[in-house]
């Protein structure tokens, strides 16, 4: 089975459709899958023309969907958080996405947090598209997430595999959706497999691990990040404007 990977879309839909495109997935007649490691939305123009595209596949076994950190912000926005912009769904664009999605603008979203709540539960991201994703995709040789399996932090940072990190609860798992996969793949490696992710800019494995231009600024480098272990992609599309895209041939 062909796999093409790729991650943090963001409602970036043309970078996304040119990446695949590049790849070929669009014209690929024999078997194969695609696999989006989560936060499909937020940050970028197109959130309706990403979303219909999911859509389109989401019925058939072609797509695999994985739940990023995003898709949890959006959950707490229009659930615990009762609408209400706090900072951290305004600077991630959760709080923009709602109110997109709900039909409303900025101020009226302001204005009625509870109809924006409402409104947003609504949505085919809540109804559908959410319901559908998973934690984590397994074949033969990979392992595909979002930020990483679910771990126990050490002290110095280090982290540790949980042992039963395929039957974590929910709690870790969320966790695990904020790890830098990167790093966690020094210290907590899922044995005989490479592990797929994204949420963390590529640029830091390159720069901060690997010694290679910069994290941020002209000289960044954020195409895949290959290390034992561990393949990221996030190619932090909102400042790159650029998307990864990997294939891989594996057994299902």
């Amino acid at each position: 089975m062909r796999y093409y990977v790729i991650c943090d879309t963001h409602s970036f839909y043309s970078v996304m459709e040119k990446a695949l495109r590049s790849a070929g997935y669009f014209d690929d007649t024999a078997p194969h899958r695609l696999v989006i490691l989560g936060d499909l939305l937020d940050r970028g123009p197109e959130p309706f023309k990403l979303m219909n595209f999911v859509l389109e596949r989401l019925d058939s076994e072609e797509l695999i969907l994985i739940r990023g950190n995003h898709e949890d912000l959006f959950l707490n926005l229009i659930g615990k958080d009762h609408g209400l912009p706090l900072h951290h769904h305004l600077v991630n664009g959760t709080f923009r996405t709602a109110w997109t999605l709900a039909g409303m603008t900025g101020e009226e979203a302001l204005d009625d947090p509870a109809r924006l709540c409402a409104a947003a539960a609504e949505s085919e991201l809540v109804k559908r598209i959410i319901p559908a994703m998973r934690d984590y995709y397994e074949t033969e040789h990979y392992v595909f997430t979002h930020g990483w399996v679910p771990t126990e932090e050490r002290s110095g940072g280090r982290r540790v595999l949980l042992p039963d990190w395929r039957s974590a609860g929910e709690k870790a798992w969320r966790d695990a959706r904020w790890t830098n996969g990167m790093e966690a793949a020094r210290t907590a490696p899922v044995e005989g497999k490479t592990v797929l992710c994204g949420h963390f800019h590529c640029s830091y494995g390159h720069a901060r691990l690997e010694g290679r231009g910069e994290e941020f600024g002209d000289k960044a480098d954020f195409s895949p990040y290959f290390a034992p272990s561990v393949i990221a992609l996030d190619a932090c599309t909102a400042l790159s404007q650029r998307m990864n895209v990997v294939v891989l041939e594996d057994t299902q």
